[in-house]
């Protein structure tokens, strides 16, 4: 078998996050999410339910659908990632989660207004989720493998997530052009939707499903020309128990590793913040600021190039100066911005009252989105850097398992606090509000974590 170019695995590699994207971008954030609440809030509504109660309970039930989710993984991810260590095989495992993307995605098609499933929606969202997710965690697993040079792996983090951005976008303008109607019954384009998709079944929206899942397959292609298990010493054939004893021998170590133990901690919280702003901030506006998906859709398109661009520049600086000056700053702007956006009601900002009519909740938005856009994308490109500097580099798929457990053991908890919330207050504004605690006990962790690890010599 031919060798491949260093040019070529790392480009392999940049697709999985050009392929995966659409998925956060046009199902769990800025299209299939406000559709969901938006869809169950009016059939709430229309069993006799406030309109205002039945927002806030349709929020806290996609908020309680992705708790259930992150539970699953959480268990799951890292007993995966200790297999994947100790038989040497990776590509298998991306081969499976691959596919239940793929179904899970597709599935969605199959969520019409009028026949409207809850549990329906709901499973199979989180089916293509699970999927996605883990894939991101083999996947990720490949990185320190892309260049010999720990300094580098910043730069090629940043670009990868950029190039991730950008496929994203390009899916979300593609879904406005082409097959969202407007109010006016035709696309951003002035087209009528792809298909003859019809509006009145919301078909020209629920495509978002079988689009992405046709998106991830074709464009997962280049990974896997591109990608391929390196040889593995010692590995072993697939053997659950040893994987588990491996595993409960990490976690006892834990305590033997404080920075890596604080850096799991630290991003276990500032993460599910973030994934809560993400998850819930299309929704926020479909409810609060009363946004079209069409709205939604442009409020994420800004998000997006701010990220892609931000991305690519914090790659640069994670090379210069390392991923903790990074990590810091973006906490610290995310905290301030999660309070701003609690803060914005269609008749005041910063609980300061506007006057009647005026565009500014709309616009401050917007600019939110863009910073948030900025801020979570370079993040989440140096905190995956900054795992590969904590990490043990001879258990680095075991380590990203516990990274995505980290990520996911209270990722019930940011779509738990803001459903619980939203329940006990009525209000799917101040539903929001828990954001802001994540991101401030996550920078407060910070301070126990080495900028080079406790592996380093």
């Amino acid at each position: 078998m031919a060798v491949l170019s260093q040019r070529k695995r790392i480009w392999g590699w940049y697709f999985f996050d050009w392929a995966s994207q659409p998925y956060n971008t046009l199902i769990l954030t800025f299209i299939f999410g406000p559709y969901f609440t938006s869809t169950l809030s009016a059939n709430l509504v229309a069993d006799g339910l406030a309109e205002e109660a039945a927002r806030a309970q349709a929020q806290a039930t996609w908020g309680w659908g992705l708790a259930i989710t992150g539970i699953c993984i959480a268990l799951l991810a890292p007993l995966l990632g200790a297999i994947a260590d100790n038989s040497g095989r990776k590509m298998p495992w991306i081969w499976l989660f691959s596919l239940m993307y793929f179904v899970g995605s597709g599935a969605l098609w199959w969520t019409a207004p009028q026949d409207f499933s809850v549990l329906w929606a709901l499973t199979f969202f989180g089916i293509g989720l699970i999927g996605m997710e883990f894939a991101t965690i083999f996947t990720n697993s490949y990185l320190p493998e892309l260049d010999d040079d720990p300094a580098e792996l910043g730069r090629i983090s940043g670009s990868g997530w950029a190039f991730g951005y950008v496929g994203g976008l390009i899916a979300l303008v593609i879904m406005l052009l082409l097959f969202q109607a407007t109010g006016s019954g035709k696309t951003m384009a002035g087209l009528s939707p792809l298909f003859g998709l019809d509006q009145e079944t919301k078909a020209d929206t629920r495509i978002v499903g079988p689009l992405s899942a046709v998106w991830f397959a074709v464009f997962m292609i280049p990974f896997f020309l591109y990608t391929r298990d390196t040889h593995k010493v010692g590995a072993t054939r697939l053997v659950v128990g040893d994987a588990m004893r491996d595993l409960l021998k990490t976690l006892r170590g834990l305590p033997q590793h404080p920075s890596l133990m604080a850096y799991l901690g630290s991003s276990m919280f500032y993460r599910d913040g973030l994934n809560g702003l993400y998850t819930f901030g299309g929704i926020y506006a479909v409810g609060v600021l009363g946004w079209s998906v069409t709205e939604v859709g442009i409020f994420g398109i800004v998000a997006i190039i701010s990220g892609a661009a931000f991305c690519w520049v914090s790659g640069r600086v994670d090379r210069r100066a390392g991923p903790m000056p990074v990590i810091i700053f973006c906490v610290l702007t995310l905290a301030f911005v999660s309070l701003l956006i609690v803060s914005i009601t269609p008749e005041s900002i910063l609980f300061i009252p506007i006057a009647e009519g005026s565009n500014m909740p709309d616009v401050t938005f917007f600019i939110a989105g863009a910073v948030i856009g900025a801020a979570g994308g370079a993040l989440q490109a140096s905190s995956r850097n900054m795992m590969t500097r904590q990490a043990n580099p001879a258990r680095m798929t075991e380590a990203f398992g516990l990274y995505a457990l980290s990520g996911k053991a209270t990722s019930f908890l940011a779509p738990a606090l803001i459903a619980l919330t939203s329940q006990m207050t009525g209000s799917q504004r101040l539903g929001v509000s828990p954001v802001v605690g994540l991101f401030i006990i996550g920078l407060i962790l910070l301070i126990w974590v080495k900028p080079k690890g406790d592996f380093s010599t």
